[in-house]
């Protein structure tokens, strides 16, 4: 049996934030391991406690989400994990700049704070596999505003063998592993080697931070 997914709660609103931890403690399969109440907080607390999934609200006192996530995914700290964390983001609008600047921090996505029990526990699964909470779509309606100038390739990307190149671009557009394999004629566990490759090819964390590097970079 898989041990249970565990969450930090980060909201500064008492009432939702304790709504929300009964939701989740509800469900086999995850526990809320702590709560914050401001970015401050969170930090601290995911230093100490490594959660798999972090609930970070964008907007708080002291210490806002997005320089929350900012800070959690300071490479001097991530060298230090043993075991990734994702940040799913909590946001009250749609199309959020601040959720989209959190998205390029290392946040795996964002869900609204009015959506239903049901969706939240999808979505703190979902990103705690690695993948993306948000359509393709959305995610580059989000990302394409965000670089105004876009930086040179870095000399890593030339590293990528031919079938890597042809599997970032189909990762970059939104596609799923099953749909890659589907299209290049690969297995799905071949698809997965290769992105894995990517990934550390390029020092990336997740399929998310591969959109973000194809749209910092030029690439789509």
């Amino acid at each position: 049996m898989n041990p249970p997914i565990r969450v930090l709660l980060v909201d500064d609103q008492d009432l939702f934030r304790e709504g929300v931890r009964v939701m989740i403690d509800a469900h086999d399969g995850m526990q809320v391991v702590a709560a914050a109440r401001d970015g401050v907080e969170a930090v601290e607390l995911v230093d100490a406690l490594s959660p798999d999934v972090v609930l970070m609200d964008i907007r708080m006192p002291e210490l806002d989400g997005v320089e929350a996530t900012r800070q959690i995914f300071l490479p001097e700290r991530v060298r230090k994990r043993v075991d990734p964390v994702r940040v799913l983001v909590l946001t009250t609008f749609v199309l959020d700049d601040r959720a989209a600047t959190a998205i390029r921090y290392g946040a795996s996505g964002f869900v609204l704070k009015d959506t239903t029990p049901a969706l939240l526990i999808d979505a703190i699964r979902t990103v705690h596999a690695g993948n993306a909470v948000l359509a393709p779509n959305d995610l580059s309606n989000l990302l394409d505003g965000q670089f105004q100038v876009r930086e040179p390739v870095p000399d890593a990307f030339g590293d990528l063998t031919e079938k890597e190149r042809e599997i970032f671009e189909s990762v970059a557009g939104g596609a799923s592993n099953a749909e890659i394999a589907a299209r290049l004629f690969l297995g799905e566990s071949t698809v997965k080697t290769h992105v894995g490759a990517i990934l550390r090819k390029l020092a990336l964390r997740d399929r998310v931070q591969i959109v973000v590097f194809a749209y910092e970079h030029g690439l789509v």
